[in-house]
């Protein structure tokens, strides 16, 4: 399998446009509801899979109906789902997200199996046989904050695996715990805000540069509208956004590490796979959900300045 992702799955439903909860028993007519595949594993496996990538999938759903469709959508897609371990007894994780005319997220979340996930759930082989490992949601998969864990991605590296890492949360109290991975893995990609908390930094350019210290080769910091930026041993490149209309910006994050990981597969350097990254990025925020505009896009495909 050429890329695993490891970490968080989660159901998400959506719904556009939603301007205000209604008022006691009110009800208000939208345009769209849509249920994903979604989390920073998940989501960047079904994002990698739609853009012919082959990839597995390692995680913990509950033994509920959320889960089956969790299961059920990721296969159809063409994940390998495989590497899901069912948690008797426990919910899948599941959020609700009211998306609003601008394309903003609030959300409601329960976290459910995610919290459990832990080394012993993990196909040791498959993992280290992988040519990249993306590891989504470091943040909240606290069984993985493990020695053990870090000693396998250790192996994998040693046998020419890149290892990326992108986080789920803007959560301060989560932030410490990822620190501890950032010796393990080649490539660190945090939006903004979670840059800047595990920094303690001011700017993006400071936090990236403080990361990049900790460890990683390259430190990749989403930043929104305003593009990505690649920080190096060689410096720091700016990547701009591609202009198109924003429908939904949920899961972006988690297509532009579909699009970085397989640019890594296609041989590009981190430049050119953050701007694979930001196609992929792009065409997701057209369409409401995490694997929204992916139809028809190709990885070996360059896209629009990318």
């Amino acid at each position: 399998m050429t890329v695993v992702t490891v970490g968080v799955h989660i159901v998400d439903v959506l719904a556009r446009p939603v301007e205000s909860i209604p008022a006691g028993q009110d009800t208000h007519l939208l345009e769209q509801i849509r249920i994903t595949a979604a989390g920073a594993a998940a989501g960047t496996a079904v994002a990698l899979a739609k853009i012919g990538v082959p990839v597995a999938s390692m995680g913990a759903v509950g033994d509920d109906e959320l889960g089956d469709f969790l299961l059920m959508i990721m296969a159809r897609r063409g994940v390998d789902v495989s590497g899901v371990v069912r948690r008797a007894g426990e919910q899948t994780a599941a959020s609700i997200l009211p998306i609003r005319p601008d394309g903003g997220r609030p959300s409601f979340h329960v976290p459910g199996a995610n919290l459990g996930l832990a080394t012993a759930d993990l196909d040791a082989d498959r993992l280290t046989g992988a040519q990249v490992v993306h590891l989504g949601g470091m943040d909240v998969t606290w069984g993985l904050h493990d020695p053990a864990f870090f000693a396998l991605l250790d192996k994998a590296r040693e046998g020419g695996t890149a290892v990326t890492l992108d986080l789920l949360s803007n959560m301060p109290d989560l932030m410490p715990g990822v620190r501890a991975f950032l010796p393990h893995v080649d490539y660190l990609l945090p939006n903004e805000e979670q840059a800047l908390m595990l920094s303690g930094a001011s700017t993006p350019e400071e936090a990236a540069t403080a990361l990049l210290a900790e460890g990683p080769k390259g430190v990749i910091v989403t930043l929104g509208a305003a593009g990505s930026l690649v920080a190096t041993a060689a410096g720091l490149t700016r990547v701009p956004a591609l202009d198109v209309p924003v429908v939904d910006t949920t899961g972006c994050g988690d297509a532009y590490c579909a699009g970085f990981a397989a640019g890594l597969l296609r041989g590009r350097d981190v430049l050119g796979a953050a701007r694979l990254g930001t196609a992929v990025a792009a065409r997701v925020a057209g369409g409401l959900g995490s694997d929204a505009g992916l139809d028809g896009f190709v990885a070996d495909d360059p896209g629009p300045d990318a």
